[in-house]
């Protein structure tokens, strides 16, 4: 099983930057969507940001894009580490944030699990992030 450790958690000032880091590990195979979830009190969770590990976009959701970045490199095959940076931070953004995986076989499964963010199988413990 994939095993996903956030850290990074904190708090950040509106306008400001902050990055989140997940550990991964336990991988069997290479193919797989991973990415980063949020959820709120009171709301919904939330796709945050998407990629298919084996290549081609990272899907974003809306509330996010432009403001938060997946560094690629950092996310193909079986990443050791990647990353969710966080810039232009607003007091909406606070929330836990959870790096979550699955195996899938195409991008357009990535986006897929973007618009379903409960679908997938493998879960970090979620770190805090509070934006004030």
């Amino acid at each position: 099983d994939v095993q996903l450790v956030e850290s990074g958690g904190g708090s950040a000032l509106a306008g400001g930057s902050h990055r989140l880091s997940c550990a991964a590990s336990g991988y069997t195979y290479s193919s797989n969507c991973m990415g980063w979830v949020r959820q709120s009190p009171g709301k919904e969770r939330e796709g945050v940001a998407v990629f298919y590990t084996g290549g081609g976009p990272i899907y974003y959701a809306d509330s996010v894009k432009g403001r938060f970045v997946v560094p690629r490199d950092s996310a193909l095959n079986t990443p050791s580490t990647f990353y969710l940076q966080m810039s232009n931070l607003t007091p909406e953004d606070t929330a836990t944030y959870y790096c979550a995986a699955r195996l899938c076989a195409t991008p357009g499964q990535a986006l897929a699990a973007l618009s379903s963010s409960g679908n997938f199988r493998y879960w970090g413990q979620g770190t805090q992030v509070t934006v004030s």
